[in-house]
């Protein structure tokens, strides 16, 4: 178990899918996307968002609305059709596309004729070298007739958002799913070649307990998923409104928060997880746990991944592109980034060029969040060492001349360990989620 100390987790921290965060990008210079497009070379992964669900849940902060209204998903599917096109023609000879990600959203609230389409535009457009195909789903919207075309694509990684098994939380943050639903989604998914297949869960829900977490990791075990991701809710109805729905009383308290979380690591690590980074947990033959162990887990803009790319270009409103020298961001409101993207004209003037320091910070921050362990240069070590101190002195962390190391009791730490050496933070006062 771990110990709390709650004036160390009293500052809320980025979740450091890039460095610097989004929270810090500003506009960007005409031109400054397709550049590096134009520049990158070797493997290349590729992200594609569909910002649609058929139903919205109440708790989700992603750029997302309903697929119920037809024109809209249709214009914004043509300009995504566009967009492929468009990047296709601006990458090098010698780039090879090796990973392929669906998200959204719920890819699977388009229709199988128009996702069907979209592999197509990337097979005619892209340079595909048997690329890995992953997506996300939603299981009240993953029908049988899924489960063909999953296979003719050759996905073999899926994660679908179970978030919960436990009914009375399911129904206060409006994603209702029967026990039933995610089982049949499991066997679709399995039958259709998915080898790797992650549950999303969530702690600090609206009333819920810690046996209604424990029972939700019960059920992920016995179901069998390779993967698990355990987030812990980020209510901030100021800056997600729908969120509103969800009555602040009834959540856990900071402390049951961390005793939470506490105990979903200890309960997967008793069920023979891996524990990878600071939330994710994967089964020893998963390819997450191998990079976890071999020392190459990465972090980018979808989460930890064993992906070695260091260009992964983002398609659709709001996804995110990220190069060594450059972040950039699609235009998020879908309707000018169709106006955008459907006259071949790339959305992304939101972003950063990373700096050297930048990338010398961030190669600090993604080594304690991947591998709990960093070689800090000096004068970084220096301006954290009165912040680092508490940490060290409670044995939450070790440092040895310049190897700063995260040591097992510091996991629940890493994310405030890691904003010590984030310049950014010491600039702006921005509101995060909760660092546990």
């Amino acid at each position: 178990m771990w110990t709390y100390h709650p004036d160390l987790l009293a500052t809320p921290v980025p979740r450091y899918t890039s460095y610097p965060t989004a929270a810090d990008f500003g506009p960007l210079e005409d031109g400054a996307i397709e550049r590096a497009i134009a520049e990158a070379s070797g493997d290349i992964s590729l992200y594609l968002h569909i910002p649609f669900c058929e139903k919205i849940c109440y708790y989700c902060g992603c750029n997302t609305g309903r697929s119920g209204k037809r024109a809209r998903v249709e214009s914004y599917l043509a300009a995504l059709h566009q967009e492929i096109a468009t990047v296709a023609g601006l990458l090098p000879q010698g780039a090879r596309v090796r990973r392929i990600a669906f998200g959204g959203g719920s890819p699977n609230a388009i229709l199988l004729s128009e996702f069907r389409a979209l592999v197509d535009a990337l097979h005619v457009h892209f340079p595909l070298f048997a690329p890995q195909w992953s997506i996300e789903l939603d299981p009240r919207s993953l029908t049988p007739d899924w489960a063909p075309v999953l296979a003719e694509v050759g996905i073999t990684r899926a994660s679908m958002g179970v978030q919960t098994f436990a009914v009375h939380c399911q129904k206060a943050i409006g994603r209702e799913q029967s026990l039933t639903m995610i089982c049949r989604g499991v066997e679709l998914l399995r039958g259709a070649g998915v080898t790797s297949l992650n549950f999303d869960l969530m702690y600090g829900l609206p009333h819920q307990s810690e046996a209604d977490l424990e029972d939700s990791i019960a059920y992920t075990v016995k179901l069998g998923a390779d993967r698990v991701a355990v987030f812990g809710y980020a209510h901030v109805p100021h800056l997600v409104p729908r969120q509103s729905m969800i009555p602040e009383g009834a959540l856990p308290g900071a402390a049951a928060r961390f005793m939470m979380a506490s105990a979903a690591h200890t309960q997967l690590a008793g069920a023979g997880y891996r524990a990878v980074g600071f939330d994710h947990f994967a089964l020893p033959h998963d390819p997450m746990a191998h990079a976890a162990k071999d020392g190459t887990l990465r972090r980018n803009f979808q989460g930890f991944t064993d992906d070695p790319s260091e260009v992964l270009i983002g398609l659709g409103a709001s996804a995110i592109s990220g190069f060594p020298g450059l972040l950039a961001q699609n235009q998020k409101h879908t309707g000018q980034y169709r106006a955008l993207a459907g006259e071949g004209r790339l959305s992304a003037r939101h972003g950063l060029v990373r700096a050297p320091e930048d990338q010398r910070r961030g190669a600090v921050i993604e080594a304690l969040l991947c591998r709990h362990e960093a070689v800090v240069p000096d004068d970084l070590i220096a301006a954290a060492a009165e912040r680092l101190a508490p940490f060290v002195e409670r044995s939450l962390a070790r440092l040895d001349g310049n190897r700063l190391t995260i040591m097992p009791g510091g996991l629940p730490y890493a994310r405030v360990i890691a904003a010590l050496f984030d310049s950014y933070r010491a600039a702006t006062a921005r509101q995060f989620s909760s660092a546990i």
